[in-house]
């Protein structure tokens, strides 16, 4: 990874001096041409990382390399934060500050003239000449035809029958709480077994109360607590901030008298049962625990009475299929593959996880591939499970094209197990500057292409997909997530800092590290000041909020990356604004957001999370010309364009400089103006919420239409009217043809519209995708009278009082999912749904009522249908 970093760290340096170019103009000459040095190291970058076996030789060159690009980044950065201090105080005009200016500046200029003799250096020893020998065969993978992402949970092969065993023993046997556990070596599908077990329709029919919940060997109690009651109900936002006494009353008060099963998954010892035992409710209403562990004593402790289900591995028949599922996308194969392909299969041992790695290596491989692969399977399995499974996943990571290793290795800073949300992802590797621009693709869309890349090669798992079929959240398996740990560590990727006792004793040389990642209570035991200087990326995951902020912010002043959501601030660090190569920043915050932060002018993505019901952003948003996405949990007041004194000719060059962004959700109806949308003309998300009436009635209406039209690249719009006693009801909504012609997806929450107004929306020729969330529409019938909605991909109703709904085929030519949540005085569903060729799935969840018509709809449309329906409160 070291090579992957320098590469990239190559082309960010470009990026520095070119978007750095009037406050470096003074060093820009040096820095152009230290540049150019490096760029001789390109070739060697990229051929090194298809090498996974490099000499002694190979691996001092690119650590020469690595070291010399980090300190040119961090004196270019250094050199840009000194002048932009300089810029602020310049109308002082202090003959004191302006030596002190000037002799950093000679200090910035000799350091990199000492970095380029050290580049000239390296490119002329012998040791590099050998390195440039060692590598001359490599070549570039190129990059796989991309396909629909498959969601591990849905496509499982091989476990029907040990799913029907395991279902039957925990929906039978005594009323009395009981332990059942899956026990078995890393890899072979314990997880993937649970999972699908949880999902059954008999469990989920049977059990009204269920929590999935990931342990992993870094075991945080508070933090499975969190995880069972946010499984259970929505946990509060101060969940973090309880102790752990309230949050096991909590969870014993819901689980009391109910009945429930809760999945512990990977658990690595026997003080994990001693932790859980008497919080989970010992009723007699036949609720179970399933455990799913590598070691048979953590099972056996759990429940001594009752024999573990040791997991078979999969038979040839099975492995076969999964590995032509993986390698091939389908159950079919070439004739010319087969032979091998039922040897590298059988050659696996019965592994899942084994036949899914090798299947991404074997995609788009030609036959010669496949028999060299076969050639060599067998090797693998002389060693422990660790050393095995890591022996399949190196390959693989090897066979990733360059710029996919960066990511690939990104997926160890989260914790193990966890579901990641694909925007953050996204927005993180953007920030970090793994993402390079294509020219006819953003770089989100380049961005999750990458991340579909993954999936496909079998490194990522897509845990659940959005509505419109994209990826919504993903993950790694235990044993990929553990080498990616591994490897970053080993090449100074970044480092997870979880263990420090309290005298503050640890063996972490933090000064290496790029990005570092603090459990709850480490900051506390460490002098931030003596270490990190050259840090970029820090990550404090859920805590106690008792760490000193303020010493972050003074210690790394080159920070890209502040994830910080668990630490709230009670006032708005001043110091922050001195980070002024952020890109990426979550802020947990109880006040609004003063002006001074529009002075990060490198902002990327800005997150703010709140327990208030409104929040002001006073900081001129429009000249923070790199912002892309503006994300908050609440109604949000922003400044307007340009401020109110300045003139309309400074608005218009703001309005050139602010086509970058990109998500405004969510904003205040009051903020939604014709100034707004006329310079954020390439919005592609926009959500607003608050009294929503206001710009929807006659007074508002026609306006709030004609500037709706201006977001031409609109494609997801949500509205979200804040209901209370004395909100106006809404009347009606904008007129079809007002809304963005780009428009895919409507979100609408709590407007209480009559189903009539729905006819306003039929008109939308590009409208994919329709959800009417908590009492969006109200009345009983609703009554389809136009020609319906002709891309109408997936209907989401949620919460109504709708009794009768009548609708045939044609208005829905090309529905594919139909939601149906709480919709508890519907009576049916429209039979001639039956008739829509695409058609595929429908999920009901406390709809009593409709579940007969539901039914026969599943039996016309035969077994390829998805039936859910959970009628369990």
């Amino acid at each position: 990874m070291a090579e992957a970093s320098a590469e990239f760290l190559l082309q960010n340096l470009k990026q520095v001096i070119e978007e750095n170019a009037t406050l470096i103009y003074n060093v820009k000459n040096q820095a152009s041409s230290l540049y150019d040095e490096l760029c001789l190291f390109r070739g060697v970058l990229k051929d090194a990382m298809e090498k996974p076996n490099k000499s002694e030789t190979l691996k001092e060159i690119l650590k020469q390399i690595r070291s010399v690009v980090y300190e040119a980044e961090a004196a270019i950065d250094t050199f840009v934060i000194h002048t932009a201090v300089q810029k602020a105080r310049r109308r002082l005009e202090k003959a004191t500050l302006l030596f002190g200016y000037w002799a950093k500046l000679r200090g910035v200029a000799k350091d990199i003239r000492m970095i380029r003799e050290t580049a000239s250096s390296i490119s002329a020893t012998r040791m590099f000449g050998h390195a440039l020998r060692e590598i001359s065969n490599a070549h570039n993978r190129a990059t796989i035809e991309k396909k629909i992402p498959i969601v591990e949970e849905h496509h499982v092969v091989g476990f029907k029958e040990d799913a029907e065993n395991l279902i039957d023993v925990l929906t039978g046997g005594s009323d009395e709480r009981e332990v059942v556990s899956i026990v078995g070596m890393p890899g072979l599908g314990k997880t993937t077994l649970a999972k699908m077990i949880s999902r059954d329709q008999k469990i989920v029919r049977e059990f009204g109360n269920r929590a999935f919940v990931h342990i992993s060997r870094s075991y945080s109690r508070k933090d499975v607590f969190i995880a069972i009651l946010s499984n259970l109900a929505q946990a509060p936002n101060a969940a973090v901030d309880m102790d752990e006494q309230i949050l096991s009353h909590e969870i014993f008060n819901h689980l009391e008298n109910v009945k429930y099963l809760i999945v512990l998954d990977d658990v690595w010892s026997q003080e994990v049962w001693n932790d859980l035992k008497n919080v989970i409710p010992q009723n007699s209403n036949g609720s179970r625990i399933l455990i799913t562990t590598r070691f048979t004593r953590v099972a056996k402790h759990a429940n001594p009475i009752r024999d573990p289900y040791d997991l078979p591995p999969l038979t040839h028949e099975n492995s076969w299929s999964l590995l032509k599922l993986k390698a091939l996308g389908t159950n079919d194969c070439l004739p010319e593959l087969m032979e091998s392909g039922k040897h590298i299969a059988e050659k696996c041992g019965g592994l899942p996880l084994a036949i899914i790695i090798l299947g991404g290596i074997l995609l788009d491989k030609d036959q010669d591939e496949w028999n060299k692969i076969n050639e060599n399977v067998k090797a693998h399995f002389t060693m422990d499970p660790e050393k095995l499974m890591e022996n399949f996943i190196a390959p693989s990571y090897y066979d990733l094209p360059y710029q996919f290793k960066p990511c690939f290795l990104y997926f160890g800073i989260f914790p193990e197990g966890f579901e990641i949300p694909v925007w953050r992802l996204v927005r993180l590797w953007i920030a970090e500057g793994f993402i390079q621009k294509e020219e006819t693709k953003s770089l989100e869309d380049t961005a999750e292409g990458y991340l579909e890349d993954l999936v496909k090669r079998n490194l990522v798992m897509a845990r659940s997909l959005r509505l419109n079929g994209k990826i919504k959240t993903c993950c790694v398996h235990d044993m990929l997530h553990e080498f990616c740990r591994k490897q970053a560590s080993e090449e100074n990727f970044f480092q997870d800092i979880q263990q420090i006792d309290h005298q503050g004793n640890n063996n972490y040389t933090l000064e290496k590290y790029r990005r570092l990642c603090f459990h709850p209570g480490n900051l506390n035991y460490i002098d931030l000041k003596s270490h990190g200087k050259d840090l970029r990326s820090f990550f404090c995951p859920p805590s106690d909020g008792t760490e000193d902020v303020a010493s972050i912010i003074g210690a790394f002043k080159l920070l890209k990356i502040l994830e910080a959501r668990s630490i709230r601030f009670t006032q708005f660090p001043t110091d922050l604004i001195r980070l002024i190569h952020l890109r990426y920043i979550v802020l947990s915050i109880d006040i609004d957001i003063p002006k001074a932060i529009s002075k990060l002018q490198n902002i990327q993505t800005l997150i703010v999370e709140t327990s208030n019901r409104t929040l002001d952003i006073k900081a001129n948003i429009w000249k923070m010309y790199q912002l892309r996405h503006i994300k908050t949990n609440t109604s949000t007041t922003l400044l307007g364009p340009g401020g109110s004194n300045t003139t309309e000719r400074r608005n218009s060059s703001v309005a050139v400089r602010s086509g970058n962004l990109q998500t405004l959700s969510t904003v205040s109806p009051e903020s939604c103006t014709g100034n707004l949308f006329s310079r954020a003309r390439n919005l592609k998300k926009l959500g607003i919420r608050g009294r929503v009436a206001k710009l929807l009635e006659n007074q508002g209406g026609p306006l709030f239409s004609d500037n709706l039209m201006k977001l031409g690249n609109l494609e997801h719009l949500k509205l979200i009217n804040d209901v209370s006693s004395d909100t106006p009801l809404l009347n009606r909504l904008p007129l079809g043809v007002a809304f963005p012609p780009k428009l895919k997806k409507i979100t609408l929450s709590g407007t209480l519209l009559d189903w009539v107004q729905l006819s306003e929306l039929e008109m939308l020729e590009t409208l994919e995708v329709l959800k009417l969330k908590a009492d969006a529409f109200k009345g009983e019938k609703w009554n389809i009278n136009r020609t319906g909605f002709p891309a109408l991909r997936v209907l989401y109703i949620d919460t109504t009082d709708l009794i009768s709904w009548n609708a045939s085929s044609d208005h829905f030519p090309n529905l594919m999912c139909l939601y149906l949540r709480y919709c508890t005085e519907l009576v049916a569903v429209p039979s001639s749904l039956a008739s829509v060729p695409s058609f595929q799935k429908m999920d009901l969840y406390c709809t009593t009522k409709a579940e007969s018509s539901a039914r026969q709809i599943q039996r016309t449309k035969g077994s390829g249908f998805k039936l859910s329906i959970c009628c369990s409160l």
